[in-house]
Parts: structure tokens; C-alpha cells; sequence
């Protein structure tokens, strides 16, 4: 084989790679920019809930406050349920993912991404990502929250309490705001 048809062919290669490289950048761009998009357009969502809201759960009333803090960049959530103490949640962008991290009267912290947001159904679903203060993996702890959104004025948050690797319950909160 001559040189000349050697440096052809290599030339095509690389030619080739770097169309194939090029094609894959951009569909990883792509899908990084939607969810960049994702994760702030359901942070946006979140920061809706401002002001106060009620709820009947299993455990009697339940009375919560959402607040926007830090220049607009966290909600801060302080639920009270009827016989145990405040709990607290914080929800943040952390570059781009949408993140939580529950102070639980359980008293461990679990922390949660949220994995799905979908604008058409208003669903915000978060998973577990690790914790602060749980003994072992298997210890209780909040493992799964899903929102749904109803309307400007309802919603409703299920939280999945797992130990020992199962669900143990979950608490299904139909929210309504106090006016």
C-alpha cells in the first residue's frame, strides 16, 4: 500500500471519529441542557408553594410552611404534625440537580435528588441519595417523596418511610393552602 492512499485512509478515520464524537457532544449537551432545564423549571414549581398550608393525614392536622430564603435560592419547609415535633426540609439546586435534605423527627437526615419532573402531569418524584445520622443502611429513614400538583391552591405529598430495606409506610398529605 502506497503512503499516500495510507494517509488517505487514516485521514478518513479520523475524519470519521470526529464526526461520530462530534454527533455524541452535542446529544449530551442536549440532554444536559434539559435537564438543567428540568431540574430549575421544578425548583421554580417548588418555590410556588410560599405561604402556608393544612392537611388531615393519619396522625391529625398537619400545618406546614414553605419559605423562599437566600436571595431566592432554597424553600425551607417546616411541618408540623399534630403530637410530634417540627420537622424541616431544605430544597435546593445543587449545580444541576434538585436536591433536599429532610430533618426528620426520626432524627436522621436523609438526602434526596429528585429524579423526575414532569411539567404535563405536575409530578415531582425525589430518591434517596444518602443521609446524615443513620446508624446502618437499613435504619428508617424517609426514602421517597412524590409530589403531585394539583392546582395553585392543592397538592399532595407522599412520603415513603423505608427500613430494612422495605417499605414501611407512607405518609399521603392532601395539602390545601390557608388563605
Amino acid at each position: 500500500m502506497s503512503n499516500t492512499r495510507s494517509i488517505s485512509i487514516w485521514t478518513m478515520g479520523i475524519l470519521a471519529a470526529s464526526v461520530v464524537w462530534l454527533g455524541m457532544a452535542g446529544t449530551m449537551a442536549r440532554a444536559a441542557d434539559k435537564q438543567d432545564t428540568n431540574a430549575a423549571a421544578a425548583f421554580s414549581k417548588l418555590k410556588t408553594l410560599a405561604g402556608n398550608w393544612e392537611a388531615n393525614g393519619k396522625r391529625g392536622k398537619v400545618n406546614t410552611f414553605y419559605e423562599v430564603i437566600s436571595n431566592g435560592s432554597a424553600l425551607v419547609e417546616h411541618i408540623n404534625v399534630a403530637g410530634e415535633g417540627e420537622m424541616l426540609t431544605v430544597y435546593h439546586l445543587d449545580g444541576d440537580r434538585l436536591v433536599l435534605t429532610h430533618y426528620c423527627t426520626a432524627g436522621n437526615q436523609p438526602h434526596m435528588q429528585a429524579e423526575t419532573y414532569d411539567p404535563a402531569s405536575n409530578q415531582l418524584a425525589f430518591d434517596f441519595a444518602g443521609g446524615g445520622n443513620l446508624s446502618n443502611p437499613n435504619a428508617g429513614h424517609m426514602h421517597n417523596a412524590l409530589f403531585k400538583f394539583a392546582s395553585a391552591d392543592a397538592f399532595t405529598a407522599n412520603w415513603t418511610f423505608q427500613e430494612n430495606g422495605k417499605a414501611r409506610f407512607v405518609e399521603n398529605i392532601e395539602y390545601h393552602r390557608v388563605k
